[in-house]
């Protein structure tokens, strides 16, 4: 006998729905030569500026071990600069350089398209309605 669950699977569907919008900015990152963790890095970045490296993690939901590998790559490439934080030797901080900003410019006006798309289809009050919505899920989970 099979489990009889009475409500529609919530993880898949928040899954289905980021695939759905990612599959709209996917290619335009593909361009540049980033990954969906790389561009979240630099949207982190360019939103906050110079910042600690865990609390890159923290905002662009990658683990530790992985945030290394990927800022290893992205400083090779030239998009953000590492550093020892001046008032604690033991941390690390991290910045876009120049050219990492020019892309956040470049790739920001095309997402913020894409969301102005978004809402003329849903609506301002609905598009306004699931960002509630979703602060509100992030925030009950939490306690």
């Amino acid at each position: 006998m099979s489990p009889t669950f009475v409500h529609r699977n919530l993880p898949r569907l928040l899954l289905q729905a980021r695939e759905s919008v990612m599959a709209h900015t996917r290619p335009s990152l593909r361009e540049h030569g980033l990954s969906d963790q790389q561009w979240r890095v630099l949207r982190v970045l360019g939103e906050h500026g110079t910042i600690e490296t865990g609390r890159v993690a923290r905002e662009a939901f990658i683990l530790g071990p992985s945030l290394t590998g990927v800022l290893a790559r992205m400083e090779r490439d030239g998009l953000v600069r590492r550093a020892r934080d001046a008032q604690d030797q033991r941390r690390s901080v991290v910045e876009a350089t120049p050219r990492g900003l020019k892309l956040v410019g470049k790739l920001s006006r095309m997402v913020e398209e894409h969301y102005g798309w978004m809402e003329q289809s849903l609506g301002k009050q609905k598009l306004a309605e699931l960002y509630v919505l979703l602060d509100d899920v992030i925030e009950l989970e939490r306690t």
